[in-house]
């Protein structure tokens, strides 16, 4: 069943007479500490960016911009020990999960410090501690792994979520489709996070999805099925906090639709030419930072002297992400089998290229 056909949004913020608690008591620090976050998962991908073109980074690179706050306000609505699964856009999902800035972008440098060991790169960002489980740079790949690990946090008879994040091109392969069928099937803990950027690499989701409102696909399992601003953190958290706690206490797998905008291309190297002036302008104006930043300073949550005290705090600590990854050693060729697989398996072949098959 399928329960809201708009985009949810929390209250829009009071005029400058009215008091901070208007974001429904919610404290002062909470709502900075939003802002700070998403700022700073915006400057740590703007870095990125800087660090590609400087040729630091190699490989594919897909960046949060523009879906900071679903970012937020979905790691606000979990549990530490809930676990994530995500595509290849996930720098973001790691800094919200709780791994260590440096070690993120270590990872993006390739460097041994890094989530990976420096072996997984961008698409590939992994940590069993923050229970962030990837990383997938096959579209809907991960959503089948999800299924297994809600399946055996049932069979174990715990109380930890996994929450699925995937793009909106992924709700149009056969795995997504199975997956939901499982889950609703089995009563899993499992809540399935779409994010809706609205133009999957570069076909709008109108020319790629008969039903565009992707979250009532849901309905075709008997599962419930949200809609929610993502650019509005607070109703992201809601929403996001509803779906996960009802998982949670009675095994209702459900879909989440968070509706964004995607600020820059597909990949730090689309120059989004097949976007029109228009989508472009509409995009910048639902720049969820922007809106939350423009909320806070009306609700008098924020200052002028906050803002730039966040921004310099911020500043700071990406460029000591930065100096950490520059400084961390890459791996040793030595090493590029070693996670390969759990436990030795005989015969595992360790050959480098231009190794010799054959030894005499």
């Amino acid at each position: 069943m399928t329960t809201t056909t708009a985009p949810r949004k929390t209250t829009k913020a009071a005029p400058k007479a009215e008091p901070a608690n208007a974001f429904g008591g919610e404290s002062s620090e909470t709502l900075r500490g939003y802002y700070r976050d998403m700022l700073f998962i915006r400057r740590f991908e703007e870095r990125t960016a800087q660090s590609y073109q400087q040729a630091k980074i190699g490989g594919y690179c897909h960046l949060n911009l523009g879906e900071e706050a679903t970012v937020v306000g979905l790691g606000a609505a979990m549990r530490p020990t809930d676990y994530l699964f995500t595509n290849y856009r996930e720098h973001g999902y790691a800094l919200a999960k709780g791994i260590e800035p440096g070690r993120v972008m270590a990872e993006l440098y390739g460097r041994a410090t890094g989530t990976s060991k420096g072996w997984g790169g961008s698409m590939h960002m992994y940590d069993t501690a923050t229970r962030l489980l990837g990383g997938y740079a096959i579209v809907g790949g991960q959503v089948p792994l999800a299924i297994g690990a809600a399946l055996a946090i049932d069979y174990r008879g715990g109380d930890d979520v996994v929450v699925c994040q995937m793009g909106e091109g992924t709700t149009n392969i056969g795995a997504f489709h199975e997956s939901l069928n499982i889950a609703a099937l089995w009563r899993l803990p499992v809540v399935f996070l779409v994010i809706n950027n609205q133009t999957g690499m570069g076909t709008t989701v109108e020319k790629s999805s008969a039903e565009p409102d992707l979250y009532k696909r849901a309905a075709a399992y008997r599962m419930r099925g949200e809609r929610v601003d993502g650019t509005d953190v607070l109703a992201v958290r809601e929403v996001a906090g509803e779906l996960i706690e009802a998982a949670r206490r009675e095994g209702k797998p459900a879909l989440l639709e968070a509706v964004s905008h995607r600020l820059k291309g597909h990949s730090v190297v689309d120059p989004a030419k097949y976007r029109t002036e228009d989508a472009v302008a509409t995009a910048r104006a639902h720049d969820p930072i922007a809106l939350w930043h423009d909320r806070l300073l009306e609700a008098g949550v924020l200052t002028e002297q906050s803002v730039a005290d966040i921004e310099a705090e911020v500043a700071e600590s990406v460029a000591a992400a930065v100096e950490f990854a520059d400084s961390s050693p890459h791996p040793e060729p030595s090493s590029l089998f070693d996670y390969n697989y759990a436990t030795p398996v005989p015969g595992d072949s360790r050959r480098l290229p231009a190794d010799p098959l054959f030894t005499f």
